[in-house]
């Protein structure tokens, strides 16, 4: 090897080098932030869910497996658990399916296509206590607006946030009002799908729904997967709609069918101050969260089309 290029290679190597040390030194605030903020703050509820935290005293006691046991003799551990899953088996499939629907819509505008994006964004971007101030009145079981209109087609109205039966329900709808992100993942998506496939499948006589079951969903199968990890995970962390709707004023006349995972673990840890109870509930939760995302993984993964797939 020549010495001029041993140069060359000893001059990229210091400018690798350099390149490499300014991106960690760019990236340095949020590794900061995450070792700190959410690492740290993790292996700590660790420690103190075998433990017996005081907050005024700062002192932690031992006591072994004691909380996790008590999640086990806590009715309302399972009852909020159970809440939250049905919940969940609620809202995921509509958000996809309400979310792909206003995509698809937005797909087709051409000329004002901008501002129609952005009134359909504009939900995700309005604070949850204001959002679930105007839903309180909407879903009012005597004056709200939801009410008065399904009157006007002849339809009696449910009392939304006093029948048990009704409860998830509200909270689905609040939770429908903000699936903007999810509409923006499916737009991206449904851009990419190459408008080819859809013109040879006219000429073979596909009609819209043969076209939207045998192009559009395998196309973006994989946004569609993304979405249904990330909206999984999200719904069993429920916790501003259901508090903001029936938890807010810490009264104990709310129904139990609105008491979600995250309220109960909010109520143990702020208002009963029993932390390490609530530590143990967040890892439990936590447990699940990955087994259930771990069994999507698994066998979700291989009916999803990923560009470059042989199949």
């Amino acid at each position: 090897m020549s010495r001029r290029v041993k140069r060359k290679a000893a001059f990229r190597s210091k400018y690798n080098r350099r390149e490499s040390i300014a991106g960690y030194l760019f990236i340095a605030p949020w590794i900061i932030g995450f070792l700190v903020f959410t690492l740290g703050a993790m292996v700590y509820s660790l420690v103190i869910s075998f433990s017996d935290y005081n907050l005024a005293r700062n002192t932690a006691t031992p006591v072994g497996f004691a909380n996790y046991a008590q999640l086990f003799e806590d009715p309302k551990v399972g009852l909020s658990l159970m809440n939250t899953l049905v919940y969940a088996l609620m809202a995921v499939p509509l958000e996809i399916a309400f979310a792909l629907f206003l995509a698809m819509l937005l797909a087709r505008v051409g000329k004002g296509a901008g501002f129609f994006r952005t009134v359909y964004y504009l939900p995700k971007m309005t604070p949850t206590v204001a959002t679930a101030s105007v839903f309180l009145l909407l879903l009012n079981g005597n004056s709200g607006a939801i009410n008065k209109g399904l009157e006007v087609i002849g339809i009696q109205g449910p009392q939304w946030l006093v029948d048990p039966a009704w409860v998830k329900p509200s909270i689905v709808l609040m939770t429908l009002w903000t699936v903007s992100g999810t509409m923006v993942i499916f737009l991206a998506a449904l851009k990419n799908v190459p408008r080819d496939l859809y013109e040879v499948a006219s000429l073979d006589g596909a009609g819209p729904v043969r076209q939207f079951f045998a192009i559009t969903i395998p196309m973006i199968s994989s946004a569609i997967f993304f979405n249904l990890i990330v909206l999984t995970i999200a719904a069993f962390q429920t916790f501003d709609q259901a508090y903001l709707l029936f938890w807010r004023d810490q009264s104990n006349a709310s129904p139990e069918s609105s008491l979600f995972y995250a309220v109960y673990l909010f109520q143990q840890a702020f208002r009963q101050f029993n932390f390490g109870f609530a530590a143990a509930m967040a890892w439990l939760l936590f447990m699940i969260i990955m087994l259930i995302t771990f069994i999507q993984m698994k066998f979700g993964n291989r009916f999803v089309y990923y560009e470059g797939d042989d199949h």
